[in-house]
């Protein structure tokens, strides 16, 4: 392992290099802080150093994480640290408190906070672009997108700058970045890691986590941060012993179904393959036994847009609409949209949806152990872009022309109007705007479910597509999160991926 960069083993490893001296929580963070000032990913909006090193110099390495140098997602408040959540809106603004998932990280588990990583504006889209920070790159190919929201999470832990990071996930925005970087991205189910202090009580559809080079860290950091806090409502009791655990379950014989699509999400060419041949050599090598489990659900962007645009309103107070020419347009748009759209009639569609979502899980569930499918419609595509296919005519010419916003204002003006003589309206355009732009909603459809329903699922490394990685995705029932470690911890074992990407600094 050389000496004169970060650490690019695991965080565990790290530890070990702590504690037999090979390594020092001090010589780790200057490492790391040279390796952001220099790169070229724009992983970070901020960087600590003089907290950190003094953080470094006072470890305790008898900790889980002492001394280890993470990095706290844009969107996780940490005191005294900036928190635009990724906004111009916000762009002044400093919290004088922490997360409940920071002080574990930090206080119960001795972690060494150095930089908070880029995210897209309030987490609204599966890419890292935003007005106040840029655009973040994937360090497995400079120029192309390394997902989000956790997207700066993911490219500093998989370039080389940190050894681990954290990240949340409300549609997919831990698996889908650990997907497009070769990570292994963790969702436990709804509630595993408090989300408090504060916390928001709706959409109920964000998990906390982490993006990890190893399964051992994802772990671990389970260890460090899951449990019950009595400012979240909704979060759950830890049974602990994550990571002593690993291993320890007898696998074979689980029924497996092998979806990569999810019920019809069209993928780019070669990653069906890839995800095929990943859960092919899974099932060889576990003994486990494959059943056959179409699978059907319902596809529910534009509900899922709108439940986190109503909680984004609520944060935003009277900042709207006034500090909208500072947002990214399809934040904005977002927000326009679902204030035109969203009445009682659409919310009542959308708990049924979301209903009859959980049921086809549940049913889904019953006949089988895990599904896999694909993190991914595609490997990485275009870092600026805000969608995998950006191929639209309509909705670029109402992005990018003025007479384009002009029109959709216009439209969306006359929609609210009208839905207070046709209250059905807003549902029949919210239909056609699905079947319309179907392609643009495709990144996050395969991972959304999971959070609407609030399983655990997790992103597995699968091999690369045109030397981007994929992910493999795997899913289980409410509360089978160990199980979905096992098996990514077997999958590690017989198939180790890269730690870091091969462009990474040596």
């Amino acid at each position: 392992m050389r000496t004169d960069g970060p650490w690019l083993g695991d965080a565990c490893s790290l530890i070990e290099a702590f504690r037999s001296g090979e390594r020092s929580p001090v010589e780790e963070t200057e490492a790391c802080l040279a390796a952001i000032a220099a790169s070229a990913l724009n992983a970070c909006s901020f960087v600590d150093g003089e907290r950190a090193l003094a953080k470094a110099r006072a470890a305790d390495v008898s900790r889980p994480f002492g001394g280890v140098p993470v990095g706290i997602k844009g969107l996780e408040p940490v005191a005294g640290w900036p928190f635009t959540e990724g906004s111009l809106v916000f762009a002044d603004r400093v919290v004088g408190w922490s997360s409940t998932l920071v002080q574990r990280l930090v206080g119960r588990a001795g972690a060494v906070p150095v930089a908070q990583t880029t995210t897209s504006e309030f987490g609204g889209l599966n890419v890292s672009v935003n007005r106040i920070d840029g655009v973040t790159h994937n360090p497995w190919r400079h120029g192309h997108t390394a997902g989000g929201s956790s997207g700066g999470s993911a490219a500093a832990v998989a370039g080389g700058l940190l050894p681990l990071a954290t990240g949340g996930d409300g549609g997919g925005s831990i698996r889908i970045p650990a997907g497009y970087t070769g990570l292994l991205g963790m969702k436990g189910t709804y509630g595993r890691i408090p989300r408090g202090p504060h916390t928001p009580l709706r959409p109920h559809t964000l998990v906390l986590g982490c993006l990890a080079r190893s399964v051992r860290d994802a772990a671990r950091f389970f260890d460090v941060c899951a449990g019950h806090d009595s400012s979240d409502p909704s979060s759950l009791p830890s049974p602990r012993g994550w990571e002593a655990g690993l291993g320890s379950r007898n696998l074979g014989g689980l029924r497996v179904a092998v979806e990569p699509t999810l019920g019809g999400v069209a993928l780019a060419p070669g990653v069906e393959e890839a995800v095929r041949r990943a859960a092919d050599e899974l099932i060889a090598d576990l003994g486990l036994r494959r059943v056959e489990l179409p699978v059907d659900l319902p596809r529910m962007s534009f509900q899922w847009v709108m439940g986190n645009a109503a909680a984004l309103r609520g944060r935003l107070g009277g900042r709207w609409p006034r500090g909208a020419p500072l947002m990214t347009h399809e934040v904005r748009f977002g927000l326009q949209v679902s204030e035109a759209l969203y009445n009682l009639r659409v919310a009542a569609e959308a708990e049924l949806e979301r209903t009859r979502a959980n049921d086809a899980m549940a049913a889904a569930f019953a006949r089988a152990d895990l599904i896999i499918a694909a993190a991914n419609p595609d490997p990485a595509f275009a870092a600026h872009a805000v969608f995998s296919d950006d191929s639209s005519p309509l909705f670029n010419w109402a992005r990018e022309t003025a007479v384009g916003r002009r029109a959709t204002a216009a439209g969306l003006t006359a929609a609210r109007l009208g839905s207070g003589v046709w209250p059905g309206l807003p549902s029949t355009l919210l239909e056609w705007a699905r079947r319309r732009f179907a392609s643009l909603l495709d990144v996050g459809a395969l991972t959304m479910v999971s959070n609407l329903c609030g399983n655990p699922a997790v992103s597995i490394p699968a091999g690369t597509v045109d030397g981007l990685p994929v992910g493999m995705q795997v899913l289980a029932r409410h509360h089978a999160d160990p199980l979905l470690f096992d098996v990514a911890l077997a999958v590690e074992r017989s198939r180790p991926w890269p730690l870091v990407a091969p462009s990474a600094p040596l």
